[in-house]
């Protein structure tokens, strides 16, 4: 088995509030966290910054910004709030995503000629609907409390992913600047990402799916799993192993490729990870920390499935099925493979060897062989 590998678009958010749970004073609390944290993370960025559509997967900051606000205003406020009225109706139309029960919205494709409202205006429509919805939370005689609760606590995991989406997005934009300013933050040197090794699983009938509390629906139903015997390696794939794939001939050889795949390296020149530069024989890569040359022990981030799975075959092992990789996580905790890396802007060498999984929830997203 290897590792599932990780995605071309997404990357580890530093210190985001903690989950969402525990009573609907509580809840008030979390919500303000996580609404103050969207905004914490758009800090560093300009309006110019936050108005930038880089291509048609990239949405602007701003965007995210007024559509998880969209979110409760659509789904708490007008379901909860007596005599309620939208902040502005066009938001409506502006700002949906995918919701086709709520209406008809803008273009994907097109959000980064939104140029009005700005990002002020967009931190003022925020404020207004915070205030709105805690005032909700708070109200002694709220009647229906579990079916807010809920809405409440389905928008602020909503919000979390447009919070790594946010940084995913402005990294794309940052990166095609011909300055290659930053984002922010510092970038550290890591020693050591230690030697891989492999850990076995008995496998047999398993159960995988979500077993209590939140849960998107994707994570459900809880089902039972036949699974064989089967390892997984301990830690996610380096830098450093990339570049020796590559210098093999990775990208040039159709024998270790789907058939897709193979079509995509040469219909769009793959040749190595997304945001990797050669320059002078060096190998760059682009970060929310700036451009530095590619640190060998960090994990390889930004590849696509087809790379991924191309990486495997040339290893001679394969990508995990998603339900091995629950299984193994299930069976490791959580609190046992958490490291530095879930502090940091970019992903983190793991360190010496455990004799456990390493990386596994707080480094980057894993790829797996299932549909």
């Amino acid at each position: 088995m290897w590792v599932g590998n990780l995605d071309k678009e997404h990357d580890v958010i530093a210190v985001p509030p903690e989950s969402v749970s525990g009573s609907e004073v509580a809840l008030s609390v979390h919500y303000e966290r996580i609404r103050n944290y969207t905004e914490l993370l758009a800090a560093p960025l300009s309006p110019e910054d936050q108005t930038v559509q880089s291509m048609p997967d990239v949405s602007p900051t701003k965007w995210h910004r007024a559509h998880v606000t969209w979110f409760f205003e659509t789904f708490v406020l007008s379901a909860h709030e007596k005599n309620f009225k939208p902040y502005q109706e066009r938001y409506w139309f502006l700002f949906n995503s995918y919701y086709e029960q709520v209406g008809p919205r803008f273009s994907r494709p097109l959000r980064g000629v939104i140029s009005r409202p700005g990002a002020h205006d967009v931190g003022v429509y925020r404020e207004c609907v915070d205030r709105r919805v805690q005032e909700l939370l708070r109200s002694p005689d709220l009647d229906h409390i579990g079916d807010i609760s809920s809405f409440v606590k389905l928008g602020l995991h909503h919000e979390q992913q447009h919070q790594e989406l946010l940084l995913m997005d402005i990294k794309h934009v940052l990166s095609l600047n011909p300055l290659r300013p930053a984002y922010g933050g510092v970038w550290t040197n890591e020693l050591t990402s230690g030697a891989l090794g492999w850990l076995d699983y008995t496998g047999g009938l398993i159960e995988i799916g979500n077993a209590q509390g939140f849960a998107f629906d994707s994570e459900l139903p809880r089902h039972r799993q036949f699974l064989e015997l089967y390892r997984l390696a301990d830690r996610l794939t380096t830098n450093g192993a990339w570049m020796a794939f590559i210098d093999d001939g990775g990208y040039g050889r159709s024998e270790l490729w789907l058939s897709d795949g193979w079509a995509r390296v040469n219909s769009e020149g793959w040749q190595a990870p997304l945001y990797w530069t050669r320059q002078d024989g060096i190998w760059l890569e682009h970060s929310l920390h700036g451009t530095h040359p590619v640190d060998p022990e960090r994990p390889v981030v930004h590849v696509s499935h087809y790379e991924a799975d191309a990486f495997a075959t040339w290893a001679d092992k394969r990508l995990p099925t998603e339900a091995e990789w629950e299984h193994a996580a299930s069976l490791q905790g959580l609190e046992s493979s958490i490291s530095s890396g879930g502090k940091s802007l970019h992903p983190t060498a793991a360190g010496l060897t455990t004799g456990g999984s390493r990386q596994l929830y707080d480094s980057a997203w894993q790829w797996t062989r299932s549909a």
